[in-house]
């Protein structure tokens, strides 16, 4: 749309350029000239600063995009290992630090063996018969803290969405999804766009909402995980993927 007004803004000058050297006698011609010329930096204004805006909250948006993201990735984090633990996810920031701090890791070791298989040697008449099993030996515990996120202390406040307002957590939901008795454990963290760009033109917050490109966090949330299908993944493009620490 900005390269379409350049255009068109081009032309129409062209275009009274033109007349004014046909039609206008040469005593009017001067200051109709300067008129001119006032009106052209005032359109070249006003095309520059709404092509400057624009790149300058697609700067903002990605800075403030890529702080969320790395946000929403230690809630993900955290909440698989809950899940690890626990069977299931939880809906509350509290418990989820709660278990950050205290919860261990099991490190387990699995071998294959064989045994007597009793039943089948005792089926058959006394013939032997072994089956395969899986023996699990527990070798020890670790923090789920230290695995995650070593000496850092930013677990205290990832729910804190970055550059809102102060109070604006991501909305956590927790619960189940699939077919009835095959339920599945969910969980699902966003933050809105307009509470991220709260302080931006309200006119590029409403376009950016709408967006809708490969390129591009598509809707008016920025989010991972979900209720209604099982997956942990966001909803972001992989240009905005956080650097593993």
């Amino acid at each position: 749309m900005i390269i379409i007004a350049v255009i068109v803004v081009i032309l129409l000058t062209v275009g009274i350029v033109w007349a004014i050297d046909k039609f206008i006698p040469s005593k009017f011609k001067a200051p109709i000239s300067i008129l001119l010329w006032i009106g052209i930096f005032a359109l070249g204004y006003l095309t520059f600063n709404s092509v400057y805006d624009e790149i300058k909250f697609h700067n903002i948006k990605q800075e403030r995009y890529a702080a969320v993201i790395e946000k929403l990735v230690d809630i993900r984090d955290s909440e698989l290992a809950y899940k690890e633990v626990n069977g299931k996810f939880t809906g509350d920031y509290s418990e989820l630090i709660k278990f950050i701090e205290t919860g261990k890791f099991a490190i387990i070791e699995r071998r294959d063996s064989t045994v007597l298989d009793e039943e089948k040697t005792k089926a058959y008449g006394g013939i032997v018969y072994n089956k395969e099993i899986t023996i699990v030996d527990t070798l020890d515990f670790v923090s789920v803290k230290d695995s995650l996120f070593k000496k850092s202390t930013r677990y205290k406040s990832m729910m804190n969405i970055p550059f809102t307002k102060e109070g604006t957590k991501f909305a956590l939901k927790a619960g189940t999804a699939g077919e009835e008795g095959k339920e599945l454990p969910v969980f699902e963290a966003l933050a809105w766009k307009k509470d991220i760009l709260h302080d931006q033109p309200k006119d590029l917050i409403k376009k950016e909402e709408n967006a809708f490109s490969v390129e591009e966090i598509n809707g008016d949330a920025i989010k991972i995980g979900s209720m209604e299908e099982v997956k942990v993944n966001g909803n972001w493009p992989k240009v905005y993927d956080p650097i593993k620490k």
